[in-house]
């Protein structure tokens, strides 16, 4: 099997919805950044796949029709929030496997304003098994908004267990925007402090709206291919997908009577042993994250999830710093889906983008120096979850 090398990354910075080009224009403006930043052509692409959870079918290939008419393979992904990196997951294992030499993972999403809801109305949600599991486990208020009840239970769940006050959470959203405040790619850079995002209108639990990511819209893209094509073309500035796992929802999720669970604690737990064993390192030696942090509450339980600190040490991780600049690993040193938005099909592929621009040294203002190992996390629910561990090849 080869190794599978990454290329080119791309992304174009995103926006309010009603506020972005179509689609179609957002994924080919990612595809032909990341085709230009690996210097391939589209015609070399042999296979693609294309993220997206809000459109009709087939919106892959109209988003790269306008990149290229090749007739190559375009297989249409929808994983949920971990869309994205399970096209990149698709096109890592084309090419380990030898079926292809040169594939490429774009992600892109339209999204409509307001709370996440269903496209559909006339069948079972995705979510219906989840949805019991919660109602079991704290009730159901029809009044709130389902993903706030979903990841602001874990919150209180977290407080409870471990005695950590709200401003745990509140401390991940001002270091979130002070992180984003370097980052050109970010949609909110201006700074916050404590109070104004516990003061901020409540949500649901401990969750203020400062501690929720935003809809937006963009697009992301990777090209990823072997280690014979990049000898022979004489490609450089290659980053390795040292180990990568999607896992989806065992027993644990609905059976163990916890919220940090149902959000995916333990499919972030199983996917990270299992990133890490292939790539072999721990947590210890990674030297930053981009982790899902689609509202406080998730990025501090997948601290402990992904071993970034010990269970019930997420509270003394950050009063020490250790999550930022300075510290043991920094965290979402993008700013995270808490300052970018979270175009749910572009998501997991800006966090490989923005990794591999940190383990190249080309991160600018907001550079990790040294960076050598670098973690991805990008949680759906409904459900699927896929760590990456990557290397400067």
């Amino acid at each position: 099997m080869s190794k599978a090398l990454i290329a080119g990354v791309g992304m174009v910075k995103f926006t309010k919805p009603g506020k972005s080009d179509e689609y179609d224009v957002l994924g080919a403006q990612a595809a032909q950044s990341a085709l230009a930043d690996a210097k391939i052509d589209y015609r070399d692409v042999q296979q693609a796949y294309a993220g997206f959870v809000f459109g009709d079918t087939c919106s892959g290939q109209t988003a790269l029709y306008s990149v290229g008419l090749t007739g190559i393979p375009v297989i249409n992904v929808n994983n949920a929030c971990a869309t994205g990196s399970t096209a990149l997951f698709l096109a890592k294992q084309a090419v380990e496997s030898g079926a292809v030499d040169v594939a490429l993972a774009v992600g892109f999403e339209q999204m409509p304003s307001g709370a996440l809801a269903s496209n559909t109305s006339d069948r079972k949600a995705t979510t219906a098994r989840l949805d019991q599991t919660v109602a079991s486990i704290q009730g159901w208020d029809d009044k709130a908004m389902q993903a706030a009840q979903y990841f602001g239970g874990a919150g209180r769940e977290y407080m409870e267990k471990y005695g950590a006050s709200a401003e745990l959470f509140g401390r991940v959203s001002v270091k979130a925007r002070s992180h984003a405040a370097r980052n050109p790619y970010s949609l909110f850079t201006d700074p916050l402090s404590l109070e104004q995002v516990m003061s901020s209108p409540a949500i649901f639990g401990p969750l203020t709206r400062l501690m929720c990511c935003p809809p937006t819209c963009g697009g992301a893209a990777v090209v990823v291919v072997s280690e014979n094509y990049a000898k022979k073309n004489g490609l450089d500035n290659l980053i390795e997908i040292a180990g990568m796992a999607l896992t989806t929802d065992t027993d644990a999720s609905f059976s163990s009577g916890s919220m940090i669970n149902a959000i995916g604690a333990d499919a972030s737990r199983r996917a990270s042993a299992t990133a890490y064993e292939q790539a072999g390192v721990g947590p210890e030696d990674v030297d930053l994250v981009e982790l899902h942090d689609c509202f406080s509450t998730n990025e501090v339980v997948s601290y402990e999830a992904l071993g970034l600190c010990p269970e019930g040490g997420a509270e003394k991780f950050v009063l020490d710093g250790d999550n930022t600049y300075g510290g043991r690993v920094v965290t979402n040193p993008s700013g995270g889906l808490l300052s970018k938005g979270h175009p749910l099909g572009a998501t997991g592929l800006a966090q490989i983008t923005e990794l591999s621009w940190h383990l190249r040294g080309s991160a600018g203002e907001r550079q990790v120096e040294g960076a050598k190992i670098g973690l991805q996390h990008n949680i759906g629910l409904g459900g699927a979850c896929v760590v990456s561990v990557l290397k400067r090849a």
